[in-house]
Parts: C-alpha cells; sequence; structure tokens
C-alpha cells in the first residue's frame, strides 16, 4: 500500500543545541493538536466517510505520520548534545529522568498522549469540520513556535509544515462542499 522512502518529507537542520525548543515541540508531537492526535484522527474517520473523500482522509493521515517523524527529528536534533543540566534548565528534567534523552509521546507540558484527542463523530461533514479545526490549530501552534526560535535553518521546517497544515485545511474544506453537494441532491421534495 505504501512506498516508503528512507528521507524525511523535507529536510529538517537546527543549527544548535535547544532543549527549551525541543520542548515546546513536543506539543506537536504529542499534544491534543499534534502530529500523531491528526494522523490517527483522519486514519480513524476514514471508515465511516463516503467513498468520494475517504482517500482525501488516508492521504492526509499518512502525511501527519511524515510530520510526525520530522517533528521527531527536529526534537532528536535539538536534544541530542544536551547535557542533563541543559534538559533540567528547559524543564525537561521530568522527561530526562524518566525517557532519557528518547521521545516520548507527551506535549510541551509533559502530559502524556491520550485517545481522548481522538474526535469521531460518525457524520461526515462533523468529522471534517472537526477536522479542518484540527488543521487550523495546528497552523497556529507552527506560526508560534516560528516565533519562539531565532534557528533560521529549524525555522524553515517550520514554515514547511505550517503550509502543509493550511493545504490540509483547505482540502478539507473543499470535501465538506463535495459532501453538502451530495446530501442536498439525495433531497426529494
Amino acid at each position: 500500500m505504501w512506498t516508503y522512502e528512507k528521507k524525511l518529507q523535507y529536510p529538517v537542520k537546527v543549527s544548535k543545541c535547544d532543549p527549551l525548543m525541543a520542548k515546546f515541540l513536543m506539543e506537536q508531537y504529542g499534544g491534543a493538536d499534534g502530529e500523531l492526535a491528526a494522523a490517527l484522527r483522519y486514519l480513524n474517520q476514514r471508515y465511516t466517510i463516503p467513498d468520494k473523500v475517504i482517500g482525501l482522509l488516508t492521504d492526509i493521515g499518512t502525511e501527519e505520520f511524515a510530520h510526525l517523524e520530522m517533528i521527531a527529528t527536529m526534537v532528536y536534533k535539538l536534544t541530542k548534545d544536551a547535557t542533563p543540566d541543559q534538559m533540567i534548565a528547559a524543564g525537561l528534567g521530568p522527561h530526562y529522568a524518566s525517557h532519557d534523552s528518547a521521545l516520548f509521546y507527551s506535549n510541551a507540558a509533559g502530559v502524556p498522549w491520550t485517545a481522548s484527542y481522538i474526535q469521531a463523530k460518525g457524520d461526515p461533514i462533523a468529522d471534517l469540520y472537526e477536522d479542518i479545526a484540527a488543521e487550523e490549530k495546528a497552523r497556529a501552534t507552527y506560526q508560534w513556535l516560528i516565533d519562539m526560535t531565532d534557528d533560521v535553518d529549524l525555522q524553515d521546517s517550520l514554515k514547511f509544515l505550517r503550509e502543509r497544515e493550511i493545504i490540509h485545511s483547505l482540502r478539507f474544506r473543499e470535501a465538506v462542499e463535495i459532501l453538502k453537494e451530495e446530501r442536498d441532491r439525495q433531497i426529494y421534495f
């Protein structure tokens, strides 16, 4: 079903060790509006979505896993040379004590990822509006992350991810219109 190329969807470069920025990026790794939640949400919702738009949820859901891989790479690169004291100073002491430098699905505050982040109503239009909201929240978060770093290499990768969120939102909006058109066509008086 997939072809996996052993490369990131977009190159990830960082200019310096920055555990504090890594902590902030964890929001997109294991947060409510992060890449893991998005991927699982879309791939789960596809089972109750009409055939006309099922491919869209599959495509975007699998792309979100590529984004998750990019975020993991950013966090790894930002912390790989950090000392325990730097991790503690960045507020990552509890993470370091439990996981060393291994990634763990949690948000920027250290709260572990939970399945309660996943929404699936079973109504295709309601689910797509949920997906639009998720993409817009992720877009906003990426903009704030861009604003929080002076690392131009990191900003470049974050800008790529922000732009993909915009595209996903637009595609979900198109799907809503397709389904509304279909729904309205089925009404007979």
